[in-house]
């Protein structure tokens, strides 16, 4: 059987930084992936300046065909607040296939041997079974996205899930239009968000965000979001997606738990990405976060400590996932949302300074929030100050 340091279960942008992360430690890595690259996905392709720090760690050139991105603007009845991030940091937004191709440019100059077309088909006491041949790696990583099979297969603690009407889903289309904006725009409607990236100068990604059943991207539109969004894009094209008939990615349900990031029996087993747990996509940190956690997956598999991993990872996560668990609750409940909204509106220091608790991993000195116990109660304060006149205006 052929023999390797470790087998990463998943191509896509997670899976291939977790390869990345693992040669520049000098191990021996091979990638397995059904599909064939480079590989579209619904995403918001706005990364948040942490991503695009960790991608530069990587060594990953990101394409030229993409977009600086200053900040965040939120618009809600009416209202609108807009920041940029700290200290003059930048995102990204670039297109999903365009980051992927960078990813695999990137992971095969290191020599990571990259199996596209191959699909998993057993892991069986240890070894994978992989287009009729067993590669038996020290360490077995699934990085196979929200619906993941090595996390059903595996033992972390994953919870089964009903389907219900809080269910999230999302979609994403397109535009053949110039940005009006440096910042991503976030639009809220009726259980429903529109998140705007600008991806080129002459092109926009729209992803749609809701809860409520399946719906597609023009009845969304058309009757869950403000209509001067509609109008805006009925004067552009759509760009047609490649080798499919419809122009559209979608995906969800999104929320996913599990237990634990490593395999309770096999422990040379862990997850990485959003097979590792989801929570929304609402504050767009999920790549971000995802390239974060395959570094530190990568240096623990390097030091043979993969409970150094879950640990990291946990410390990782714990800010994003509860500030988006609160912006969530917020979002759902449209009078707590406008004052929220309207609050940040009135303080664009400190909405900047969240964007850098959040998007940059940086403790913010003005929220004096070291954990996120702190930011919530900031954001609780946040909901319920009383709007004022000097609010933004749409």
């Amino acid at each position: 059987m052929p023999s390797v340091d470790v087998a990463v279960v998943g191509g896509g942008p997670v899976g291939l930084a977790t390869a990345i992360a693992a040669r520049l430690r000098d191990l021996s890595v091979v990638v397995l992936e059904r599909q064939t690259p480079p590989i579209d996905k619904a995403c918001g392709e706005g990364l948040m300046p942490a991503g695009v720090a960790a991608l530069a760690r990587l060594g990953v050139d990101l394409p030229e065909r993409s977009r600086p991105l200053r900040g965040i603007r939120y618009l809600s009845d009416g209202l609108v607040a807009e920041a940029d991030f700290p200290a003059g940091a930048r995102g990204r937004g670039v297109c999903r296939k365009a980051l992927h191709q960078a990813l695999v440019t990137r992971a095969a100059a290191l020599g990571a041997e990259l199996r596209f077309a191959t699909k998993v088909e057993a892991i069986v006491d240890g070894a994978v079974l992989a287009a009729g041949e067993a590669i038996r790696p020290r360490f077995l990583v699934g990085a196979d996205g929200l619906h993941s099979a090595i996390r059903q297969a595996g033992d972390f603690g994953a919870r089964k899930r009903r389907a219900n009407a809080a269910d999230r889903f999302g979609v994403v289309r397109h535009f053949r239009i110039p940005p009006w904006s440096e910042r991503v725009e976030v639009t809220f409607g009726d259980r429903a968000e529109a998140y705007v990236t600008p991806l080129a100068e002459d092109e926009i990604g729209v992803a749609l965000l809701w809860s409520g059943g399946k719906a597609d991207f023009d009845t969304l539109l058309r009757e869950r979001l403000p209509r001067a969004l509609a109008e805006r894009l009925a004067a552009a094209s759509v760009v047609p997606a490649t080798g499919v008939r419809s122009p559209d990615r979608g995906a969800g349900p999104f929320r996913q738990r599990v237990a634990r990031r490593v395999d309770r029996r096999q422990r040379n087993l862990a997850l990485v990405g959003d097979a590792a747990g989801y929570v929304d996509a609402l504050t767009g940190e999920g790549l971000s976060l995802g390239f974060e956690c395959a570094e530190a997956l990568a240096s623990a598999i390097a030091c043979d400590d993969l409970p150094g991993y879950e640990r990291q990872a946990r410390r990782l996560a714990a800010l994003p996932d509860r500030l988006t668990r609160i912006a969530l609750f917020a979002a759902r409940r449209p009078a707590l949302r406008r004052r929220l909204v309207s609050a940040l509106a009135r303080d664009p220091a400190l909405f900047s300074s969240l964007l850098g608790l959040l998007g940059m991993r940086r403790g913010c000195a003005e929220l004096k929030a070291r954990d996120a116990l702190g930011a919530a109660r900031l954001l609780g304060r946040l909901a319920f100050s009383t709007p004022t006149a000097s609010s933004g205006r749409a």
